[in-house]
């Protein structure tokens, strides 16, 4: 799981949804293996992100298994989708399921969490770089068809430095505050998994009172944000 040695015990929670879902970290080993039987060559899926189980699902699935998703937002305009599709030639997408009728053309091979992996009608193949983990938007935006590449390493010494300086251990339950398709999002599940917490995953927003319902009922123990994050606090 992941390009990291993760500290837990299998049978330790991963996440828990804000519809009430307990999930496992030996659920989220049987789901890999699921997309593994599925995907079985490393290449590249673009993956619509948002803070629901399916999108985090796939994403470490991902991961664990050398395939190389391409991190966007669930909500990127299907003009710009196409046109990245055309330029970057994924095999496959990862997306939620109220996206799939832009896809209908298409194969769906997978389905499960309220997301579908759509087999794009491609005939072409090229090889990705051995160190090649996964490729995010610059900072943040989906404005550009330019990304950044992450590599393996990339990804375990980030969350190993993240959770040394936090002192993360396997009791911190932190609430999902950011995209995941945002680096800083990214590495909060990145360096939470790492030690085996337990990650709070909501869609919701700190201006929604579902957010503050959720946070108290499950106690979590961080949030995060960008200063906008806390600007709005203080102005409430």
């Amino acid at each position: 799981m992941l390009p990291f040695k993760v500290k837990h015990s299998l049978n330790k929670t991963a996440i828990i949804t804000e519809d009430g879902a307990n999930v496992t970290y030996g659920d989220i080993d049987d789901f890999s293996e699921s997309v593994n039987k599925v995907i079985q060559q490393r290449c590249l899926v673009f993956c619509l992100c948002q803070n629901t189980l399916g999108s985090l699902y796939g994403y470490i699935s991902f991961i664990s298994n050398k395939i190389v998703p391409v991190m966007l937002d669930s909500k990127i305009d299907s003009e710009f989708l196409a046109g990245l599709i055309k330029i970057y030639k994924p095999q496959y997408l990862w997306l939620p399921d109220h996206r799939i009728n832009e896809f209908l053309d298409d194969k769906i091979i997978f389905s499960s969490h309220h997301y579908s992996l759509v087999k794009l009608d491609a005939n072409y193949y090229f090889p990705l770089h051995n160190d090649l983990a996964m490729l995010l938007t610059t900072s943040g935006s989906t404005g550009s068809s330019k990304f950044v590449r992450i590599s393996y390493e990339n990804i375990g010494t980030n969350a190993a430095s993240i959770a040394s300086y936090l002192s993360i251990d396997e009791n911190e339950r932190p609430i999902t505050t950011l995209p995941m398709s945002y680096s800083f999002g990214l590495s909060i599940i990145n360096s939470h998994i790492l030690k085996g917490a337990t990650i709070l995953l909501t869609s919701k927003t700190l201006m929604e009172k579902d957010f503050w319902t959720f946070l108290k009922a499950q106690q979590a123990s961080s949030m995060s944000g960008v200063p906008y994050t806390y600007k709005i606090q203080i102005g409430r």
